[in-house]
């Protein structure tokens, strides 16, 4: 077997699109392939399943109650967040469906090659922060699972410090889950689907078995009989706040939903299948953790158990701890790569592509994680609140203007080719190759929020009613932003960005004769272009292709 030494910058074969603009693109960058689109309505379907079913989700509602709503506010925010959260992800998600490009391509179209450094630095920082959050949950179930096998180690001597809101235990599990996820993070997003397909089997089965507990246990428990604990404007502020709690932990995913649609094999109109299912599966998994929690507290007394891990530490019944915290490290590890790692990892692949590529930009999101102590954000459920609305003030915005750019501002008309181009005129706006109407529409969108997150960040400052936009900023960022910019492109329009009829990336191959370093009449192109022909019937592209 011959290897090949490792080398800084990464390995470009021929390319349509790479060929020539290293500085803008890589393989990983560049438009997907008829015979490498693989995914189908089932990978779609079991992606969600799988994504829904974390830890995450579980602690939506319940977190919810421990702050001084009731169950039935609690999966109404939920229920109502994600179904207007699925608006935003079908319609950004069917971009990369048409175009098989990645969210950092996309947006050069509404920002301007430059000026899409802006929404890329902002959902990179915010998909490294949620990846080392799922390392934390992840590592808090590995840690039940080794409890589970040597009881001791549920006693085991903590040498770290109170203040650091983990104990030794804790570390060697956050430890062994951050290694043992490694080699995911070198797959590639085609052979995942099977690993989300797995685990929408496995973990679904778990849950229901937790939530049979929870009702054949306490009969779901007394939290069913409570009463919100606020009211008034305190009341309504707080359902807004969770709200924004809830939007901010999908936020990431209504941007770059287009990193996994690019793979995808069938009509774009399959991702209208998200408008439906999100706020059911979302709801039911919310629910789960209400029933759960709930009884958790009435077998076991104390506060609500609104943590998972914690609950399940309570079991007596040791394999029954092991099996359920499996459960919750598999959908850590899931929802880890399909919202976190790749997500950032195709932005660090766009800010350097000579030098990153998707396997590299993952590794680099795990190294990364580390330094931001997800321990510590995680300490409370209040915090827990706090971090996911910041989380969700900046990337509001970036999906508004990808958004209406699109769908409204070009009329559904891209053309692929120009955005791999900065010296073409379509993209560049101007000299400085930035869309100041993003720029300024951005920028209106955050601005009414920074007070609000200056206070949750450090409460010993004091913002007064300015905390208020902060407590509903994603919808404020979204609507405040959408009205900029499209005002602002009727206003100042950018005619060279409107275009006749949309260049997709299948003529561009087909014109180049070349398809990732093969030529397009080669045996492999055609063997997957023929399967391909069957599941799409693009019977006209493939004529082409073969030279018929």
């Amino acid at each position: 077997m011959k290897f090949r030494r490792p080398h800084l910058r990464v390995t470009q074969p021929k390319s349509a699109f790479a060929e020539g603009n290293a500085r803008w693109t890589n393989l990983d960058l560049d438009p997907v392939p008829l015979h490498r689109r693989k995914w189908g309505p089932m990978s779609f379907i079991s992606y969600w399943i799988s994504d829904a079913f974390n830890a995450a989700t579980w602690q939506f509602a319940s977190s919810i109650i421990a702050v001084g709503l009731s169950w039935r506010e609690s999966l109404a925010i939920v229920a109502i967040s994600f179904f207007i959260i699925s608006f935003v992800i079908a319609a950004n998600g069917a971009v990369g469906s048409i175009y098989h490009i990645p969210f950092p391509v996309i947006a050069r179209a509404s920002w301007g090659f430059w000026g899409s450094y802006v929404a890329i630095i902002s959902r990179v920082i915010l998909a490294v922060f949620w990846f080392a959050i799922q390392n934390m949950n992840g590592g808090n179930a590995v840690s039940a699972m080794i409890g589970a096998i040597w009881p001791s180690f549920r006693t085991l001597k903590n040498g770290i410090p109170e203040s650091q809101g983990i104990t030794t235990a804790g570390m060697v599990g956050y430890v062994i889950f951050w290694i043992a996820q490694v080699p995911f993070l070198c797959v590639h997003p085609n052979k995942l689907r099977w690993l989300f397909a797995a685990k929408s089997i496995i973990v679904p089965i778990a849950w229901l078995a937790i939530l049979i507990w929870a009702f054949v246990a306490e009969g779901g428990g007394a939290i069913f009989d409570q009463k919100p604990t606020v009211s008034g404007s305190k009341y309504s502020w707080l359902f807004l706040a969770n709200m924004t709690s809830v939007l901010g932990n999908y936020a990431t995913l209504s941007v770059n939903q287009s990193d996994f649609s690019r793979y995808s094999r069938v009509s774009p109109k399959w991702q209208l299948l998200y408008i439906p299912m999100l706020p059911i599966v979302f709801t039911f998994i919310s629910f789960i953790g209400i029933a759960a929690s709930s009884a958790g507290q009435s077998r076991y007394g104390g506060q609500i158990p609104w943590d998972p891990i914690v609950l399940i530490n309570l079991w007596p019944n040791r394999a029954c701890r092991f099996f359920a915290a499996f459960s919750f490290a598999l959908t850590s590890l899931g929802v880890n790569i399909s919202a976190n790692s790749l997500s950032a990892a195709n932005d660090l692949t766009a800010l350097a592509p000579q030098y990153i590529n998707l396997r590299r930009g993952q590794i680099i999101c795990g190294l990364l994680s580390w330094c931001l102590v997800p321990w510590k954000i995680l300490a409370s459920a209040g915090n827990f609140l706090n971090f996911m609305a910041a989380y969700a003030i900046f990337l509001g915005p970036i999906g508004a203007i990808m958004l209406w750019d699109f769908w409204l501002i070009k009329h559904r008309k891209y053309d692929i080719l120009a955005l791999y181009q900065p010296s073409n005129p379509t993209y560049r706006y101007s000299s400085w190759g930035t869309n100041w109407r993003a720029i300024v529409a951005f920028l209106v969108g955050v601005a009414p929020n920074l007070p609000g997150l200056v206070e949750s960040v450090n409460s010993s400052i004091h913002v007064g009613v300015g905390i208020h936009p902060y407590q509903f900023g994603w919808m404020l960022g979204f609507v405040a932003t959408s009205i900029v910019y499209v005002g602002l492109s009727y206003l100042f329009p950018a005619p060279e960005t409107i275009i006749e009829r949309a260049v997709l990336a299948d003529e561009i191959y087909d014109a180049r004769g070349t398809v990732e370093g093969l030529e397009v009449g080669s045996e492999e192109v055609l063997g997957d272009g023929d399967r391909e022909e069957k599941m799409l019937g693009t019977k006209e592209a493939i004529r082409e292709t073969k030279g018929e």
